[in-house]
Parts: structure tokens; sequence; C-alpha cells
């Protein structure tokens, strides 16, 4: 005991270099495991985290490297730094993900202070005689945590592993890692102004345990003191870049259901994390937050479930699936308003809803069972790359669904019909976990109980371009279309894809100044809602609805699917382009054209 307390007082973290090829400090995990033991030609050491994402995602790409290298003579263990992992945990982790090689502990942080490691996931290559000989990321698909590339371009870690072994030296042999901070070890204040019970638990109850709890779509919980601890430094690192609460639109009026933290909140969680965390009595503490479990505006009149799970496999990009909901009506009904329940809400990104009198999407659902594969993503429905797959009449377009996203009933007199015998297609966009993942998202459905006079639709505005050339970086479109009857507008929808960079729409009514409805400055293709107006706005007969637009088509956009940039072509495929705002408007025009191009002959 005495010379392992005296070894791990010895561990420091050192510089890498490729003229130092002195080893690095012998280390020991649960007493079982010991750095210098490890008689191979590389140690490549993965540090994870159960509660990351991007650190849970690339659990298949470090199995396909054990797979191929430990007949090489190359071993492979993974870390985890997190002192509140239990050995319990680490064995039901090692099951769900079918880990196949050794996971250990390192409550101590003996690996970490050895190797440097500051982030999950994050790979430490270490030679024969245990010198470190490359450290960082696995792969280069990320541009920023969270943020994956269109394709990964670099395997750095196999690209080490094969210098390493062929007696190389290292072409790369430190590259930054994205993922989770690896957080140090508790060094909390005792006493401080700002404490978690009294100062930050109503902030997390506002702001941020709608998702960060339990069951639902965040990666992990911020409903205890040890959970904020450990997590905090990450949050406060978001919450100043501005990406969380996530929120793309930038300041407006108009929006409802912003999700913002207040200035002064900021500051009181940059003041909590300076002066160490404290905890302080937890009497302190506001009572739990509750939160509806239930359907949120009551029990739906018709209520729509698949018959069978959804499958997501463990690796690939993400998965966009449509699953068709016929919905048996004998008469005509009015929608006024639908609520979506996942099944499964750590994968499920957001969904889109069309109602379909075509049949087409029903028919590629049996399409699809014919052939199905069982070891592919599977379950009820089909596999798209964008859309429904196919050109949908947009009429029939229900809106979205985000996580966050609450249902709101229209006005009495106002309803989107909902036609006898139709089906309801849904697009849902599910994120990869690292392991198999089911989920059965339920469609809930809330019909008008009194006379609609004023018909609720999906209307597009379109930014009018053709293609996009190769190498363009700020590519403009500029298009305005002129209200051709009053409407009066519920809900904006902005939808571009991959290389798009930003979009607005502006209106000006007749008489007044153009003003900006919606402007989402930094399009992120993977984080697309539907957004709600405090209050419902009337736009008369002859305003005009101007939608702006720029696209990056140059090799410095990391999104770009070409390598190298390719032209790009307005169409439906995910690699080719679209400009959209979609407005839910409501008019008691009948079978008429509410827009035309702005100043063209009629």
């Amino acid at each position: 005991m005495r010379l392992v307390l005296l070894t791990l007082a010895a561990v420091v973290a050192y510089p890498l270099s490729a003229s130092d090829p002195k080893s690095a400090a012998n280390f020991t995990l649960e007493s079982k495991w010991a750095l210098h033991d490890q008689k191979a030609k590389a140690v490549v050491v993965a540090f994870l985290a159960a509660e990351c994402p991007m650190s849970n995602g690339y659990i298949p790409a470090l199995a396909a490297v054990h797979a191929k290298y430990a007949e090489k003579g190359v071993t492979l263990v993974g870390v985890f730094p997190d002192p509140d992992t239990t050995a319990e945990q680490v064995a039901k982790y090692a099951k769900e993900y079918k880990v196949p090689f050794p996971l250990l502990r390192d409550p101590t942080h003996a690996a970490v202070k050895t190797l440097g490691a500051k982030t999950t996931p994050e790979v430490v290559v270490l030679d024969d005689r245990h010198a470190v000989r490359y450290r960082g990321r696995i792969d280069d698909g990320y541009v920023a945590r969270m943020k994956p590339k269109a394709a990964v371009g670099r395997h750095d870690l196999t690209v080490a592993l094969d210098e390493v072994l062929a007696g190389k030296a290292v072409t790369l042999a430190e590259a930054k890692a994205f993922g989770c901070p690896i957080a140090p070890l508790d060094d909390k204040a005792k006493t401080a102004a700002v404490t978690f019970h009294k100062d930050v638990v109503p902030i997390l109850q506002a702001h941020c345990q709608s998702c960060h709890r339990p069951d639902q779509v965040a990666p992990f919980s911020l409903t205890t003191y040890k959970q904020a601890a450990k997590w905090a430094d990450l949050c406060l690192e978001e919450i100043e870049a501005k990406r969380m609460p996530p929120w793309k639109p930038a300041a407006n009026v108009h929006l409802s259901g912003e999700r913002t933290l207040p200035a002064e909140a900021k500051k009181t969680l940059a003041a909590w994390v300076e002066q160490g965390k404290p905890e302080g009595d937890a009497k302190d503490a506001p009572p739990p937050a509750k939160f509806a479990d239930g359907w949120t505006l009551g029990t739906p009149d018709l209520i729509l479930e698949a018959p069978a799970d959804t499958v997501v496999n463990a690796t690939g990009r993400d998965l966009f699936r449509v699953q068709v909901f016929p919905t048996n009506l004998p008469e005509d009904k009015y929608i006024v308003a639908m609520e979506v329940k996942p099944g499964n809400p750590r994968v499920v990104h957001h969904t889109l809803q069309l109602i379909d009198t075509s049949g087409r999407a029903r028919k590629m659902q049996d399409d699809a069972a014919k052939g199905a594969q069982p070891e592919f993503d599977g379950g009820p429905g089909y596999k798209v790359n964008m859309g429904w797959g196919f050109l949908p009449d947009r009429t029939g377009l229900l809106g979205g669904w985000a996580p966050g996203m609450l249902p709101k009933k229209l006005p009495d007199g106002v309803g989107q019909r909902l036609p006898k015998g139709a089906d309801i297609a849904v697009q849902t966009h599910y994120h990869r976990t690292g392991k198999v993942e089911k989920d059965r998202t339920r469609i809930g459905l809330y019909f008008a109980d009194k006379p609609v006079g004023e018909k609720f639709m999906s209307l597009p505005v379109t930014g009018l371009f053709g293609v996009i050339p190769a190498g363009a970086k700020n590519f403009k479109v500029d298009s305005s279309w002129e209200a051709m009857g009053d409407i009066t507008l519920y809900r904006l929808t902005p939808h571009m894809h991959l290389i798009g960079k930003d979009i607005e729409l502006l209106a000006t009514l007749p008489g007044e100044k153009e003003k900006s409805l919606i402007r989402i400055p930094e399009w992120d293709y993977n984080w697309q809602e539907q957004y709600e107006l405090k209050e419902p706005m009337k736009l008369p007969k002859g305003t005009v609805l101007r939608v702006r637009a720029t696209y990056d088509n140059s090799a410095d956009n990391p999104h770009n699917p070409n390598s190298p940039p390719a032209l790009v072509r307005i169409g439906e495929q995910t690699t080719n382009e679209m400009c959209f705002v979609f407005l839910g408007v409501s008019s008691g025009a009948r079978n008429a054209r509410l827009l035309l191009p702005a100043g063209k002959q009629r």
C-alpha cells in the first residue's frame, strides 16, 4: 500500500513530445490493472463517461479498434474517471453497450493525472516502453462538442497505432478531443455567499430540468447537488457559448417559448463555480419541481401509436425514419392541437408530421416491410434522407415537434382539416447513442368541438434559386412574396439543409416598415424547430413576405457533404438544398393561391 501511495504521489502529466521517449509513471486501477504490467506492442487508454453522449457514441468505434488490433499485440482499456461511477454501473454499461475490452474505474484520477487527460472521450496511445506517443481525439468526426462533420476525414487513433506498430514517428502526436470535460476531484468550498440549495436550484428548475432530469432527452440530470457540481463547468461553458439553453433564433419580440437564461442567473452560476460550488444547507432549497407526466392538454381525441417498436442501431449517421399512422376516421375532423410524446426521449431529436391522403407513405411503408432486414434499423416505417420520400401536398403539413415544445390550441373557429380515412405520416429524426435503442412515439390529436370558419394550413415562403456554385462561401438568396388575401399567422418553421448558414423572414405590412419575424443567425440542420408567436399576427392583403438566406458551399464549411465542394442543386435529398420558411396560417379564403411573387403581373 505504501508503494502504491508513493507511486500516485509521483504522478504528473507531462507535455507530449516526439523527442521525449521516457515511460509514463506507473499507475494502478482497481488494484488489478497496472500500466507497467502491460506487455504489449502498444497500449490504448480510452477515457470514457457514461453520461457523455459523445463518449457513448464512440464505443462501437473503439470496439472495432479492439477487434482489429488485439491480434497485432495492442491492449485497449476503457477508463471511467468519474468518482461517482460504481462497479455495478460499469458492469451494466459493458453489457448494454456490448463492450469487448476491459472497463476500469479511476476514482482517484491516477490515470487522468499521469496521462494528462482532460476530456471524454479521449485516447492515449503508449508504445511498448509505455511512452506516450499520441493523445487526443479518436477521429476528426467533430468540429466542436456535439457538432459532427458530414464525413470523417482522418482516423487519428488508427493512424497513430499503425505508425507505432511500424516503428515510425507519429505524424500527429496530439489532437484536441471534443466531448465532456473531466471534472476535477471534489474541492468544494465550505461556505460562500452563493450556494447550490439556495441560489442554484431555482435556476436549474426554471431553465434546465425540463430536459435535464432522468429519462429525458438531455444526456445527464441536474436534479441533485452531485450532478450539478459534476457538470457545472461544462454547463457554464455551454451557457457562455449560447448553446444552452437551446434556442436558435435571434432575440425577437414576436416569438413565445424563448429558452434563454437571464443575465442575473448567468452571474449566479458563474459566481457559484468560482466560489468552488458550495452545497449550502438543504433546508434552503425550494420543493422539487413537478413536471406533467400525462398529456398536457388532457386526454387527446385520437391517440396514434405504432404496433411495434422502432429499432435504432448503435452506429451510423443520424436516422430519419417515417412511420405511417392510419386514422381510420369515418368523417372529416378539424385538428386544433397536437402533442408528440416520444417513447425514448434519449434518441428522439425532433419530428415532422404530414396529413397524407395520397396513400404514398403507406405504400412505401408496406414495401419497406417486405424487404426488412433485422440486423439494420427496423420497426414500422421506412428510412428517408429527407422529408417523407416523396413531394407531399404542402397543405397537409401538420408542423413539427422538438424537446421543450408544448402543445397550443388554435383559437375557436380555426382548425386544420383532417379528411376521413387519411394517414398521419411522421418523420422522426433519431440520434445514435452507441448502443441499440428502441422507441415507440405516440401522437395525440385534439379535434375542434365548435364550427370551424377559418382553415389552418402550412404556407411556404420560398427562397428561389437554382444552383449553389462549388466553392461559394456566401451564396445569397433573397425572394419576396405578396399576400393575395388576408391571413393570420400563428407559427414559423425555417428550413434549410446541410450547407445553410443563416435564414431570416421579414414582413412589410401595407403602410408599415419592414420588420423581422424570425432570424436564425447560425443555422443548424440538426436543430430544426417550429416557433410559435406570442399572439396571432394579422397579415392583410398586400403584405410582402421576404425570405433571405446565406449558404456556405466552400471547403471551409465542416458540414459540407462534398469534399471537394460540388455544385449543389435545389432538391429533396439531404445533399441538395432548400430554402423555406413554412408559415402556420389561417384564412377564410377558399381554393385561392395566397402568395405570389411580389411585384410581378398576376
